[in-house]
């Protein structure tokens, strides 16, 4: 008896994992390309500032310019993963692509300009720690930590909203 109860427990624990997993896929989903989206920032950011601080003397300003490449190499790397994975978005018809593209680069922008000039604000004012051997690091990653959120917010709500109720109407 004691077996059939332990069974049924867990059971119920199953079917209350895959009822929250379903509840919370977008979300879910979010978070698993948003980790890859932060991989590919972090790493580009760093590779670019290796480089650039052999040929700029300023830390800062290194930081910068690596900062805004590693941002373009990030906003088409998100957009295609967002657009396919997170928000199923499967149409390549103009008429669709275009505005999605549009909207997801000026709310991407908007949280780049946040970032862009964050980074050299937090380092200006002692924020400046090197992690893994790269100056500004800490930074970065604080940085990192508000534009995830605002991005989720703005593609769920602005860029995506459609496909965010086609996928909730159907759970």
């Amino acid at each position: 008896m004691l077996f059939l109860q332990i069974n049924i427990a867990r059971g119920e624990k199953v079917l209350n994992f895959k009822k929250f997993i379903s509840k919370h896929k977008l979300f879910i989903d979010y978070v698993l390309w948003g980790t890859l989206t932060t991989v590919v920032s972090w790493v580009s950011f760093s590779l670019f500032s290796i480089i650039l601080t052999i040929y700029i003397e300023s830390s800062i300003t290194a930081a910068t310019v690596a900062n805004i490449i590693s941002w373009v190499c990030v906003v088409i790397f998100a957009f295609v993963t967002n657009k396919l994975w997170v928000f199923k978005s499967k149409s390549f018809n103009k008429k669709v692509l275009l505005p999605e593209f549009i909207k997801f680069f000026f709310s991407r922008f908007t949280t780049g300009i946040i970032e862009m000039v964050s980074l050299p604000f937090l380092m200006k004012i002692g924020i400046n720690q090197s992690l893994f051997g790269i100056e500004g690091m800490a930074s970065k990653i604080l940085i990192t930590l508000v534009v995830i959120t605002i991005n989720y917010i703005l593609a769920r709500l602005f860029v995506f909203k459609k496909f965010v109720n086609k996928a909730e109407k159907y759970r």
